[in-house]
């Protein structure tokens, strides 16, 4: 058995080098300084074994699992993940799970509400013989089931007109109702008629959904996420008000 040197093992590994993580040579067997060093440069374990014929210097062949992670279908803002939703539980946006008296989800549940109470509105507005009333209430009807598409994808409501009115213009004619319609400024009452009572009742709907906007989209320190939506909110209160005008005035029929 002679003398194993550095020479002998670069041959002996050759192209493996990279590859190979253990050596093993006989017990007895004479190695170099060198030899041992050239191997622990390359990382390579110097293993004795007993009969060399038992063994191989062969690389090895690494098997890696590759453990797949599981999928799960919704996730939760407290980091926990599903594959069913829980009953107390909905959707606030892709996959997003919240607790149902979530704020935003309590935002979109008053946008349903007033978006009903348009409908009612048209109803009447229709067995009133008001067509104008009722058209111009599909056109609210529109643009408020567009805020709430806006909410749920978190996109930017875009600039908009109401009644060919900019959100300047509907402030001032709510606020100055004898300089554009004639009569001043009252409370209203059961004798303006049930269509005047109608339309109040979505005004003040408008009003909650506003302030559930607000409650939804206020920071700690009272800085507002969506200003957008909480004055297009605003903006339809102004709305209504021009409407209750209009029907005191004979706008509508």
């Amino acid at each position: 058995m002679g003398v194993l040197t550095e020479s002998e093992i670069r041959r002996r590994i050759g192209k493996d080098k990279d590859k190979l993580t253990e050596f093993y040579i006989e017990k007895g067997q004479i190695i170099t300084p060198s030899a041992k060093s050239y191997l622990l440069e390359k990382s390579i374990e110097l293993k004795y074994v007993d009969s060399i014929s038992e063994v191989s210097n062969e690389p090895k062949e690494i098997i890696k699992e590759v453990i797949k992670e599981k999928s799960y279908k919704y996730t939760t803002v407290f980091g926990a993940k599903l594959d069913k939703k829980p009953e107390h539980m909905t959707q606030l946006n892709g996959n997003l799970l919240v607790f149902k008296d979530h704020k935003r989800i309590i935002l979109r549940g008053k946008i349903d509400s007033l978006e009903s109470k348009i409908l009612e509105g048209q109803i009447l507005s229709q067995k009133s013989n008001m067509p104008k009333l009722t058209k111009d209430l599909q056109e609210i009807l529109d643009f408020v089931r567009s805020i709430m598409r806006c909410e749920v994808l978190e996109e930017k409501l875009e600039e908009f007109t109401l009644l060919g009115l900019t959100p300047d213009e509907l402030r001032e004619q709510s606020h100055y109702p004898k300089k554009y319609f004639g009569i001043g400024h009252e409370f209203p009452s059961y004798e303006m008629g049930e269509v005047v009572v109608g339309i109040n009742s979505i005004r003040s709907a408008t009003r909650e959904a506003e302030l559930c906007a607000y409650e939804a989209f206020k920071g700690e320190y009272g800085q507002v996420e969506r200003e957008d939506l909480i004055k297009a909110l605003n903006r339809l209160s102004s709305v209504f008000w021009i409407m209750i005008y209009k029907i005191r005035t004979g706008k509508y029929k």
